[in-house]
């Protein structure tokens, strides 16, 4: 006997046989007057089997006594003809009252067979001659419910009704009928929450069955079969979500994850050659849908800005919150994590390491949404830029992220141009996120964090901002380029000292090499503008060593015009022989600093550029 089946549940499950026998007989009668005690009745047996559902499936895969399972499935295949015969039915009648009305939108339990039916049916079918029939019954049961939908949508006088709900009898359109009324009836929330965990759970079995044992690779026609349920389902919660962000904005939590997870797996799939195109495919079919999701409450005039602000708090979590990171920093990497990541849940989400890439992934896509969003969200953006950075000083995350290739997307590509490398992924994305709040009031806040970064000692994090700082000198306009440089140029001063010159990593000559840096991309008038303002004013003591300090990290003499450039060549020529005049041991004795040899480390360092 099957192990999941015992005395008690088989009585029941006559019991149950019984009274849906007798119940669907009088479904051909008048019952106008008692819908909600069939809505019971369907809702309660529809419980009782799905608590038996998988549990019946695996004990017949694994056992050849069919005898007790077979009832079972019978029981099932009765309740799926009593759920369609009843939706039938009640199509008959007017719009009852309004609790009965909310028990049948509301009801999902008689749906929620249908659908693990239907999920299930290739095991159903191998194993039960019930599984053909039963597919067959299912079909009827959603056919059944959508008939129910379009006749009440249609036989209650909507007040100022959209006309383009004519022809579209979906979830949302019902919700908009006439003002909202229906969804004032209903919890929009759970609607939304129903359309995510669909979502979840289809993504969840597509993961756990491809990081099981795959051994070919995952076409493009399995991996859309896969997603396309899934952007429907994401579809229509993101159209939920904009028209009601309120009620959306409640199952934040549950957004976010869904929206985070399918970012993680995403970066999940990328990484292994069997599931490249899966990774393409999620990316084209889900990942703007994902977005819009997100967006529909960043975006949101009813949202408060207090509110979304929480939701850049919840996805982007601080490092220096109490909340901590936790997991597994050496194996969750691996392909089998990909199963791992819907296994979160909200409460764990702030702490999980699973989804760190997953977040980063997410942050990327949010920063080359940057014309999209409203300005108060771009602002949270760049307040979050901070987070960002310590993300990437995680030794697994900047190891991943140079060398994982991700699907970027785009038509007309080659596959070679189509895949890049993470980290020029979220250097491109910087960048258009800097063009995209330059002509803004949030421009001041960015510049801000770029000055405060100046000086980041994590390799990576310092290469970004260097590059976001090269791209604006050679991109933006020349009135922006010379306020930027003339506030370079006394930081300069600031940080110079004579002991420090000769320190490499010292913050004199890292403000010396990001100066030298940014000359080789900019016009030549910035470069005598700093030549000018470093050599020319002889009244600072400093100003030989900031000299030499600039010489030695590469400035570009080359690139001076024609007049300073003489200036500084005769500089560094003169220094130079009146040191060699002026040499001897007493002189060396009485300069212990170094600075009295300036000038020939400054004759050294510029013969390359001369």
């Amino acid at each position: 006997m099957p192990h999941n089946f015992t005395c008690l549940d088989i009585s029941q499950c006559m019991l149950n046989k019984t009274i849906l026998h007798v119940a669907a007989k009088y479904l051909e009668s008048d019952i106008s007057g008692c819908l909600g005690q069939f809505l019971t009745l369907g809702t309660k047996a529809s419980i009782w089997c799905g608590k038996h559902f998988k549990m019946t499936l695996m004990s017949t895969e694994e056992s050849q006594e069919e005898e007790h399972a077979s009832l079972f499935f019978q029981l099932l295949l009765d309740l799926l003809s009593f759920s369609a015969a009843s939706f039938s039915a009640l199509a008959k009648y007017p719009v009852p009252s309004d609790r009965v009305l909310m028990d049948i939108v509301e009801n999902l339990e008689q749906l929620n067979i249908t659908k693990d039916s239907i999920t299930e049916i290739k095991l159903l079918i191998r194993i039960h001659p019930f599984g053909s029939e039963v597919l067959k019954v299912a079909l009827a049961v959603l056919d059944a419910a959508i008939k129910i939908c379009r006749v009440y949508s249609q036989s209650v006088n909507w007040v100022l009704c959209d006309a383009r709900t004519e022809k579209d009898k979906s979830v949302v359109a019902l919700l908009q009928l006439g003002e909202g009324a229906l969804a004032i009836k209903v919890n929009v929330s759970d609607i939304i929450l129903t359309l995510i965990s669909l979502a979840n759970e289809s993504l969840r079995c597509a993961a756990e069955a491809w990081s099981s044992s795959l051994k070919e690779t995952v076409s493009a026609t399995d991996a859309k079969r896969t997603f396309l349920p899934v952007k429907f389902y994401l579809i229509n919660a993101a159209r939920i979500s904009s028209q009601y962000p309120i009620q959306a904005f409640l199952v934040y939590k549950e957004i976010t994850l869904c929206v985070l997870m399918i970012s993680t797996f995403r970066v999940s799939l990328s990484k292994e050659s069997l599931l490249k195109t899966a990774s393409q495919m999620l990316g084209d079919l889900l990942e703007q849908t994902s977005f819009h999701l997100l967006n529909s409450l960043l975006n949101s005039a009813q949202v408060k800005w207090e509110l979304k602000s929480e939701i850049l708090d919840w996805l982007f979590i601080d490092e220096s919150d109490p909340i901590s990171l936790h997991g597994d920093t050496s194996s969750y990497y691996r392909t089998k994590a990909m199963d791992a990541v819907f296994s979160v849940s909200c409460e764990a989400m702030p702490r999980e390491r699973i989804l760190l890439l997953g977040r980063v992934a997410l942050f990327v896509i949010l920063l080359k949404s940057s014309l999209e969003l409203e300005e108060d969200v771009r602002l949270g953006i760049i307040r979050k830029l901070g987070w960002l950075l310590d993300i990437l000083v995680d030794e697994e995350v900047y190891s991943s992220i140079l060398v994982l290739q991700i699907y970027i997307g785009g038509s007309g590509q080659t596959a070679e141009l189509a895949w890049q490398p993470m980290f020029y992924s979220l250097l491109h994305a910087l960048k258009t996120f800097m063009v995209g709040v330059s002509s803004s009031p949030t421009w001041r806040e960015f510049e801000s964090f770029l000055l405060e970064n100046l000086f980041h000692p994590h390799f990576l994090c310092w290469e970004n901002i260097m590059e976001l700082w090269c791209f604006m000198v050679h991109h933006a306009e020349i009135d922006l380029v010379n306020d930027i440089i003339d506030k370079l140029c006394p930081l300069f001063k600031l940080v110079a000292s004579s002991e420090s010159l000769f320190i490499p990593g010292s913050a004199m000559r890292k403000m010396a090499r990001s100066i030298c840096m940014l000359l080789t991309c900019g016009a030549q008038s910035m470069v005598d503008q700093v030549y000018s303002f470093i050599v020319g004013d002889d009244r600072f003591q400093l100003s030989s060593v900031m000299h030499i300090a600039l010489l030695m990290e590469g400035f570009p003499l080359n690139l001076l015009s024609d007049n300073y450039k003489s200036v500084a060549t005769q500089r560094i020529i003169t220094d130079y022989f009146g040191f060699i005049e002026n040499f001897d041991d007493k002189s060396l004795r009485s300069c212990s600093s170094g600075v009295f040899e300036v000038p020939v480390f400054a004759l050294s360092a510029s013969l390359q550029s001369l």
